[in-house]
């Protein structure tokens, strides 16, 4: 019992670890949690007490069967049928039945069994009944209590993330020039739903600097899950610096990307945890980031400095400053690309320019992917860059700089007037 619970659990672990983070987003997090405390407190502790139980009593009726048939014989023949009735009707009205057979066929044998063998036949049989209440109830718990190792095994069954390690691994710094290509790429979040990217082609240049934009669903964050494979295309293929995507693990491609998200994602833990999670940078290395980030003089007035701890989501550091450990963050993984989801949305103006001005100066040889919810990001050229990108239901409407797509007047040109922005 406690080798099967071990295997369910680290089954279990296993699966979660590799589940989409689609699945995590469709399903409530307390229902996964209910997987790792009560289903397997049942199989660690109750399961295997309740058959136990059931097996006690399953020996304890055949122990009485026997004695009872070693001094009335044909006890068998009625034992059969009552037996077949009880395991598909399980009423203990038969178990009295059991009891008046026993009686009856040890009268009708008259005096060839001795008296005491006879107490002992009518005493077991007796004792029958109560057995066989107590062995139905265990059924019942045992039936019950089978659906959490069911529903600990419905994770086996679903659908996991890629391998995250593939035989085929990218070279060391990789990517070096950071252009990315769309080749016709399609994808869609469910089967049953239409594409969120239909046929999307575009290529970007070494350290190239690309706003895209568009409406409420025109895919401009499916863009980005599909550049990180937290969403799989179903047709074509994204090529980075040559490398289709596709051929890599999951670890490999993720490690290499870096990301601004929109809502500063913080765990509870140290606050040096937070900033290198992996432990690969030096103290001095993430003092150098704290100072770009204008955090060093508030970290250094904490109590426990690098080692503060950062509650759950980060809630005891303010908006401004979380997203401001997020851009150190990225700052110590500096890599060639870089995806920002609108990374100052929810912060003051001051941070934001700061920020802004921050990303712009140490990340001048990088390729920028800005998703803009606001087209006052995307305004201005000398902070996002010469290319925007316009989506629409998943398609590329226009693909230039902000100059010519106004002098366009096309789709950029009309939501640029319609948010009241002078040109």
């Amino acid at each position: 019992s406690l080798s099967a619970s071990r295997a369910l659990h680290h089954q279990l672990l296993d699966n979660v670890l590799h589940l989409p983070l689609q699945q995590f987003e469709t399903t409530p997090v307390g229902q996964i949690i209910s997987r790792f405390t009560k289903d397997l407190f049942i199989v660690d502790v109750c399961f295997h007490f309740y058959l136990r139980t059931w097996l006690n009593c399953t020996l304890d009726v055949i122990g009485t069967i026997l004695v009872i048939t070693s001094a009335s014989p044909l006890f068998i023949v009625v034992v059969i049928p009552l037996g077949y009735f009880y395991f598909t009707v399980q009423v203990s009205f038969l178990g009295n039945l059991m009891v008046f057979f026993a009686a009856l066929f040890v009268v009708l044998s008259g005096n060839t069994v001795s008296s005491s063998t006879v107490g002992l036949s009518i005493s077991y049989a007796l004792n029958v009944i109560q057995i066989l209440n107590v062995w139905v109830r265990r059924a019942c718990e045992i039936e019950t209590n089978a659906v959490s190792i069911e529903r600990i095994c419905e994770y086996a069954t679903v659908d996991k993330e890629e391998p995250w390690i593939l035989s085929k691994r990218p070279p060391v710094g990789w990517p070096d020039r950071g252009i990315i290509e769309f080749v016709n790429y399609k994808a869609h979040y469910r089967k049953d739903l239409g594409l969120a990217l239909n046929g999307v082609s575009f290529q970007t240049q070494s350290n190239e600097k690309v706003g895209i934009v568009g409406r409420t669903g025109a895919g401009k964050s499916t863009l980005t899950n599909c550049l990180f494979r937290v969403l799989e295309g179903c047709e074509g293929k994204i090529i980075i610096d040559g490398i289709d995507i596709s051929t890599i693990g999951l670890h490999d491609l993720r490690g290499n990307l870096n990301i601004i998200p929109q809502d500063p994602i913080l765990f509870s833990g140290t606050l040096q945890s937070n900033l290198d999670p992996l432990g690969k940078h030096s103290d001095f290395e993430l003092w150098e980031v704290l100072e770009l980030c204008d955090l060093k003089d508030f970290v250094q007035s904490l109590p426990k400095k690098l080692l503060y701890e950062i509650s759950e989501g980060g809630e005891n550091l303010s908006v401004g400053q979380r997203q401001l450990v997020c851009l150190a963050r990225a700052l110590l993984r500096k890599t060639k690309i870089l995806v920002l989801d609108e990374a100052t949305a929810s912060v003051d103006m001051e941070t934001d320019n700061f920020v802004q001005s921050t990303i712009k100066r140490e990340f001048h040889n990088c390729t920028v992917l800005t998703i803009a919810h606001r087209l006052h990001t995307v305004m201005d050229s000398e902070r996002t860059g010469k290319c925007v990108l316009v989506l629409d239901a998943g398609r590329i409407l226009e693909y230039d700089t902000p100059q010519n797509l106004l002098q366009r007047k096309g789709a950029f040109s009309e939501m640029v007037a319609e948010a009241g922005i002078r040109r």
